[in-house]
């Protein structure tokens, strides 16, 4: 089912996150679907290939944890932007399509997926995506990002051990989970006591075709304190 006949889709958006694609979104929304079907049983890229779940798990999600910059383009203009453990190019793809002004690597350890990344630019017609293959704790870019996305990467102190170091002093990281519970607070604390990094907001949110709970952390690198090793 193409996205076009999901139900109200533009009210979903509208009354979610406060904005919706226009026409060229929705088309290459539409035709990153189409070539992640075409790839995945190629490269197993992901287990989401329902268009309802598609559109809920990977795009409505990934632009959940951004929605901030949505509604305000003035929010970090030109930013650099490192979606970390890619995969099928999710939170990055969406994200690049919703801000074009920001440029955003891709970044990935696995070959096979980084061979599908590395198409995605001249299908979709991006110009401000580029795939990197590399673990995130091997690389290391001539210049650090403002913005670091992380999903599915694995728990909290490992998604803070690879990501902070991408971030420029003052940038931020970007964590999407499903549930957030005090548990996951107390591991959080250590974490941002050891990088004397700041939780900056909690974005929570009730997923709008199954009614479930994400969340999605916002956390501040310190703007004066030298990369922690």
């Amino acid at each position: 089912m193409p996205f076009s006949d999901l139900p109200n889709a533009a009210e979903i958006w509208q009354n979610t996150l406060a904005w919706q694609p226009n026409e060229q979104q929705q088309q290459k929304f539409a035709a990153f679907y189409q070539a992640m079907l075409t790839a995945n049983s190629q490269f197993n890229l992901t287990r989401i290939t329902d268009a309802k779940d598609f559109w809920e798990k990977h795009l409505w999600d990934a632009l959940s944890g951004i929605q901030p910059w949505l509604t305000d383009l003035t929010l970090n203009p030109g930013a650099l932007v490192v979606d970390i453990g890619s995969g099928a190019g999710v939170p990055g793809i969406p994200v690049a399509l919703a801000r074009p002004d920001w440029q955003v690597t891709l970044l990935e350890a696995r070959r096979k997926k980084v061979s599908f990344l590395e198409s995605l630019p001249q299908l979709l017609g991006l110009t401000n995506v580029n795939a990197v293959w590399s673990r995130a704790e091997d690389y290391h870019p001539q210049a650090s990002f403002d913005l670091a996305l992380v999903r599915a990467v694995g728990n909290i102190q490992q998604c803070l051990h690879f990501a902070l170091p991408l971030v420029k002093p003052g940038g931020l990281v970007i964590l999407y989970r499903g549930q957030f519970q005090a548990s996951d607070n107390h591991d959080l604390e250590k974490e941002l006591s050891h990088w004397q990094a700041t939780l900056e907001q909690v974005l929570s949110w009730q997923t709008p075709l199954t009614g479930g709970t994400r969340h999605c952390l916002l956390i501040r690198r310190p703007g004066h304190a030298p990369r922690p090793h």
